[in-house]
C-alpha cells in the first residue's frame, strides 16, 4: 500500500533530531495554514511539512465554498435571517447518519466568528446572491443555496443560503489558498516543501516527532507539543480504496493527486482510530439547472430523488444504490432556460418526439418512462410532486420533444481539462478526533502529542456531504488543533 513502513519508531531508535519545534503541521492545504496560524498566534515555534513543491494542495482545486451561517454579514447583506439552531438541524439532517453532533453544534455556534476569522485574514466574499442550483456560479456572487430549501429539510429549519464562495473569477479555491499561503508566510511560520512525513516518533503512548524524507535525506523532528496531520484523504490510494471505500474505485478523482492516505495511516500505526471510512463525496456529472428543470432517473426509467437538493447528495444516491446508471430527463424548454454559461457544453444524447420512442433509443424497459413522465406531469399540471416533493418553482409538465442525458458520459467543468467521466469523488471518512482535533486510539482515548484536521479526518461528516464542509470544517477545525498542540506545547514546557 504505501512504499515504505508508516510504523512508529521509538524516539531511544532516534540518534539525533535535526529541528525541534513545538508544533509540527503535516500538510498545506487549507487545514494546516489554519492550525500553523493559529499555533503560530499563540506563541508556538511552528513548521509545515509539505510533499509538494508549495502549499495548496486539494483545496487550492476546488470551487471555494464555505458552508457558513448563523448570520454572518453576507447572509444579512442579502436579506436573510439565520441562527445557528437552523445552521445545526440542516447539517444533522444532510450529513447522514451518525455524522458528529458535537462538532456540528459547534461549527455552527460559532460559524459567525469563523467567518470574520476568515475575512480578517483577507479571504473576499462578496455580498450577492447566486438564486439557482449550481454546483459552482458562473459569476463571482458571494452566496448559494445548498440544497436547503428542499424537502426535507425545509420541514426541519428555516432554510437560509449557507454557500459562502470566496470571490473569484471561476473556481475559489485557489483565492483561498493564496490568501492563507500569502498570511502563513507573513507569520514565523518555517514551511519545510518537497518533505514527506515517513513515521511518527513515539515516547512509549506520545508522539514526540516525525522522521520526514526530503528528495533524498532523511530529516528528523522533535516535536514538543503536537504532530498535526492535515494531508487529505485516500482518494488517491487505490489499494486503500479498494480496502474501505470499494465503491469509488475506478472513478474519477477530485483532488491535487495527492490524497494518498499516508497520514491517515500514520496516525493508525500509533493507534489511532477510523471513522466512516467507506463514506466519499460524489460529484456527479449532471448541470443542476437541467436536473432540476426536469427530472432524474435510473435505468428502469424510475425516479429516486427529489431534483432540487444539493447535486452531491443525487450523486451519492445514483452511485451507491443504482451505480451511476442514471440518466437526466428533460425537454425543450427545460435545456433552453438553463444559460448557456452554465450548460458547460453539455448537450443532449438522445432527442425523440415522444417517450416511447427515448427510452426505446436509451434501451429502458417498455414503458417505463411513459409511465413516470405521465405520472409526474398528471401532478405537476397543478404544481405538485407528492412522490418526491420537488419544490414548487421546478415543477411543470414535460412537453414533446424530449431529451436525455447519459450522466456517465461526463462533463467538462470549465476549470478541468478533460471528462469528469460520470462522477469525480473524493474520501470523506478518516481518523477519529475531538473537537480539538485529538486523535483517538481504539478506546477512545486522545493520542497525547497526535492532533488531526481536514479530510484526513471524518469531521463532521457521516455518509452526507454539501459543499463547503470540506474547507469550512478544514479551516474551523484546524485552527482549533493547532491551538490544542500549542498550548500543549506551553503546557509541556513548564
Amino acid at each position: 500500500m504505501f512504499t515504505s513502513s508508516v510504523r512508529p519508531i521509538p524516539v531511544d531508535q532516534v540518534e539525533a533530531f535535526d529541528h525541534d519545534v513545538d508544533v509540527l503541521v503535516v500538510g498545506f492545504g487549507c487545514a494546516g495554514a489554519s492550525a500553523a496560524l493559529e499555533a503560530d498566534a499563540a506563541g508556538a515555534q511552528v513548521v509545515i511539512l509539505e510533499q509538494r513543491s508549495g502549499g495548496g494542495g486539494s483545496s487550492a482545486l476546488s470551487g471555494g465554498e464555505m458552508y457558513l451561517g448563523g448570520g454572518t454579514s453576507v447572509q444579512r447583506a442579502c436579506g436573510f435571517d439565520d441562527s445557528a439552531s437552523a445552521m445545526e438541524a440542516f447539517l444533522l439532517a444532510a450529513l447522514g447518519p451518525d455524522c458528529d453532533p458535537e462538532k456540528v453544534r459547534l461549527y455552527c455556534e460559532n460559524s459567525v466568528a469563523h467567518f470574520d476569522w476568515l475575512v480578517d485574514q483577507g479571504v473576499p466574499f462578496k455580498d450577492s446572491l447566486w438564486p439557482t442550483p449550481t454546483w459552482v456560479p458562473p459569476t463571482d456572487d458571494g452566496l448559494m443555496w445548498m440544497g436547503e430549501k428542499a424537502f426535507p429539510f425545509a420541514d426541519l429549519a428555516v432554510p437560509a443560503p449557507r454557500g459562502h464562495r470566496v470571490t473569484a473569477d471561476g473556481f475559489g479555491g485557489k483565492v483561498l489558498m493564496d490568501v492563507l499561503c500569502r498570511r502563513v508566510s507573513e507569520s514565523t511560520v518555517d514551511v519545510h516543501v518537497d518533505t514527506v512525513a515517513l513515521r511518527l516518533v513515539v515516547d512509549g503512548d506520545q508522539v514526540v516527532g516525525v522522521v520526514a524524507r526530503h528528495f533524498d535525506t532523511t530529516v528528523t523532528y522533535r516535536v514538543r507539543g503536537g504532530v498535526v496531520i492535515t494531508t487529505g484523504g485516500f482518494a488517491d490510494n487505490k489499494a486503500m480504496l479498494a480496502e474501505h471505500a470499494p465503491a469509488l474505485v475506478g472513478l474519477p478523482v477530485n483532488s491535487d493527486g495527492g490524497d494518498d492516505g499516508r497520514g491517515i495511516a500514520l496516525a493508525q500505526a500509533a493507534g489511532g482510530a477510523v471513522r466512516h471510512m467507506s463514506a466519499g463525496q460524489v460529484g456527479i456529472s449532471l448541470i443542476p439547472g437541467m436536473a432540476v428543470r426536469g427530472m432524474v432517473v435510473d435505468d428502469r426509467g424510475r425516479r429516486f430523488i427529489n431534483e432540487d437538493v444539493y447535486p452531491g447528495l443525487i450523486g451519492q444516491a445514483a452511485l451507491f444504490k443504482h451505480g451511476l446508471r442514471v440518466w437526466v430527463i428533460l425537454d425543450e424548454e427545460a435545456f433552453e432556460a438553463v444559460p448557456e454559461v452554465e450548460r458547460w457544453g453539455v448537450r443532449p444524447h438522445h432527442v425523440a418526439e415522444t417517450l416511447a420512442e427515448l427510452e426505446a433509443e436509451i434501451g429502458m424497459p417498455d414503458g417505463s418512462l411513459v409511465s413516470t413522465v405521465g405520472e409526474y406531469n398528471r401532478h405537476a399540471e397543478n404544481g405538485d410532486d407528492p412522490y418526491f416533493h420537488k419544490a414548487p418553482e421546478w415543477v411543470r409538465p414535460l412537453r414533446s420533444p424530449f431529451a436525455a442525458i447519459d450522466v456517465r458520459r461526463g462533463i467538462v467543468p470549465p476549470e478541468h481539462g478533460g471528462s469528469s467521466g460520470g462522477a469525480e469523488v473524493f474520501t470523506i471518512g478518516g481518523l477519529r478526533t475531538s473537537t480539538e482535533g485529538e486523535v483517538f486510539d481504539l478506546d477512545g482515548r486522545p493520542i497525547p502529542g497526535l492532533y488531526g484536521a481536514g479530510r484526513a479526518t471524518s469531521g463532521l461528516h457521516s455518509w452526507g456531504y454539501i459543499s463547503g464542509t470540506s474547507l469550512g470544517d478544514g479551516t474551523f477545525f484546524g485552527r482549533r488543533a493547532g491551538i490544542a498542540a500549542a498550548r500543549r506545547s506551553s503546557t509541556s514546557a513548564e
